[in-house]
């Protein structure tokens, strides 16, 4: 074996080496390759999944919307009847003042004259009752003999001017 022969055996050996290195690597790159489109391909389903999800919600939320307005368009009109009612009522109102005034003057009237003719009577009959029993005392005052009135009495200690025990008085 001369050296050209021996340096063409160590390139084939080490071509061979660096050969089994590429194809190491080339089936490590496939195994890489069939692993990322696996996880490519599950990603892709769960994607799927995921605006399924998605589409769903925006379906719910679109029939919330629907009943929401439905109930925004039926409030409006129980808005406009409640305004309505509130205007009629005023102008019921308005009425029953005018008849409540139209009823209740007649009876206050009523009601006054009742009570002057009851106060005049009272204020006659105890005119009356006064007069007589004026009348009354003054005839038997008549007959009694006349006494003094006390502003008339004699000056005499009063019980009540006695002085108190232990005190002169002077």
């Amino acid at each position: 074996m001369n050296a050209g022969q021996l340096a063409a055996l160590i390139a084939a050996g080490f071509f061979a080496l660096l050969a089994c290195v590429g194809i190491y690597v080339l089936v490590r790159l496939a195994r890489l390759m069939t692993a990322v489109t696996k996880m490519l391909t599950g990603y892709r389903e769960r994607a799927d999944q995921l605006i399924e999800r998605a589409q769903a919600a925006v379906d719910r939320t679109n029939e919330q919307l629907a009943r929401t307005d439905t109930i925004t368009a039926s409030m409006d009109q129980v808005t406009t009847n409640m305004a309505e009612l509130s205007g009629h009522v005023s102008a019921l109102a308005g009425l029953a003042r005018g008849i409540s005034t139209a009823v209740t003057a007649p009876v206050t009237g009523f009601a006054a004259l009742t009570f002057g003719l009851r106060r005049a009577v009272a204020v006659r009959r105890s005119l009356e009752y006064t007069a007589s029993a004026d009348s009354i005392v003054e005839s038997e005052h008549a007959a009694l003999p006349r006494t003094r009135r006390p502003d008339e009495l004699p000056r005499t200690r009063r019980p009540d001017a006695l002085p108190a025990r232990g005190r002169v008085s002077r």
